[in-house]
């Protein structure tokens, strides 16, 4: 098969694509939109949508849709993603069911081929650190590939924000506010479990600007000891009541994060379920300290946040950013800077190699200056 990069000028270039792969986010269509606008506008390219990310380009043609700038009027604002997102498609491992049993395939040249069929000079890929290591590897094969990094818990490494943090900082930051009411009207502990696998960006900012008790972030263990007196020091207090944020990946000193059975599904174990270990944690802690010492006792509450991080409109902020990083992929594909991500750096785009994403999450800096804010502001980070 020949090489599918073609080095072409913006004016050979005649068709591109692109697909959202990976879990919805805040900002999706906002890049789509720009992707298209510019393409079209600008450089009189045709746009392809490929549907349900990667899968696209393994299945047949009713997952490739045209797209114009009539097909994305109106999508600005609008959460999710109108191409659909697959985050199980990886061609590299790509699973099917085969005589009742699950096997995986190595899809790619069929990946490869479909590129080629559909004449596409180039296709915009946007995903997150998982799609940017699926891009870089189809991209060292010969797939002529763009990267847009997009993630809620703000964990590619190489740019410092990606679209759809600010929108999830947004919604977790006014779940705080409204649960803080509740705690102070009924004297209680609210755990507010938020999204963050291996990064505790949401958690942290979110707990910053909520003025949260104590947060805590994956890249921190914390000491059960310290959150109990924390929270005591809380209720002592004229508050008589505290708020806790913890990322899902959160977990003890010298323990494990905590995984939830999902009976049905593929994965049998996902992370999750830590507010309510943690709450079962510290109620036994609480009720030790009153047998020794009785005194004022308080309620503990836990609500997971879940998917409605993800979900709904964008801010402005991920709007204007996604809208730029959508732009700014046409201006490299034009430029033939194929095998390029984009990415945020200060105020500015920059682009970086697909092949220096690195195969670990950019996670929270406990020497950064958002943690040395927290702790001089008195939040327990564990």
């Amino acid at each position: 098969m020949p090489s599918l990069l073609p080095g072409k000028t913006a004016s050979k270039i005649q068709r591109i694509g692109v697909l959202t792969a990976g879990g919805d986010c805040p900002g999706l269509n906002a890049v789509i939109r720009a992707v298209v606008k510019s393409a079209v506008q600008r450089h009189g390219w045709q746009v392809l949508g490929i549907r349900d990310g990667f899968e696209g380009l393994i299945s047949g043609d009713d997952a490739i849709m045209p797209l114009t700038a009539e097909t994305v009027y109106g999508i600005l604002a609008r959460g999710g993603t109108i191409l659909g997102a697959a985050s199980r498609a990886n061609p590299f491992l790509y699973t099917k069911r085969q005589q009742g049993s699950r096997i995986s395939l190595d899809v790619t040249p069929r990946v490869l081929e479909r590129i080629e069929e559909l004449g596409l000079d180039a296709v915009v890929v946007i995903g997150g650190d998982g799609t940017m290591r699926i891009a870089r590897e189809l991209h060292e094969m010969g797939a002529p590939l763009v990267g847009v990094p997009k993630t809620i818990d703000n964990d590619v490494e190489g740019t410092d924000y990606t679209f759809g943090f600010d929108t999830a900082v947004g919604v977790a930051t006014e779940a705080i506010d409204r649960l803080r009411t509740t705690a102070e009207s009924h004297h209680r502990a609210m755990i507010v479990e938020v999204m963050g696998r291996q990064a505790g960006w949401i958690a942290l900012h979110s707990g910053v600007a909520g003025g949260a008790d104590v947060v805590l972030i994956p890249e921190q263990p914390f000491n059960l000891e310290l959150v109990y007196d924390r929270l005591t020091h809380s209720f002592a207090a004229v508050q008589r009541s505290a708020i806790v944020v913890v990322a899902e990946g959160a977990y003890e000193r010298g323990g494990s994060p905590v995984f939830r059975h999902r009976a049905g599904s593929q994965d049998k174990l996902r992370l999750g379920g830590i507010g309510e270990h943690l709450a079962q944690l510290l109620q036994e802690r609480q009720e030790e300290d009153l047998v020794s010492a009785p005194g004022l006792e308080w309620d503990i509450r836990v609500t997971v946040l879940g998917h409605v991080q993800r979900g709904g409109a964008p801010s402005s902020t991920d709007r204007v950013l996604a809208t730029r990083m959508g732009t700014a992929a046409v201006r490299l594909i034009a430029r033939g800077r194929l095998g390029r991500m984009v990415a945020l750096r200060g105020s500015t785009l920059a682009d970086l190699p697909l092949a220096r994403v690195a195969r670990v999450p950019r996670t929270v800096p406990l020497n950064c200056d958002l943690v040395l804010t927290a702790k001089e502001l008195g939040i327990c980070l564990g």
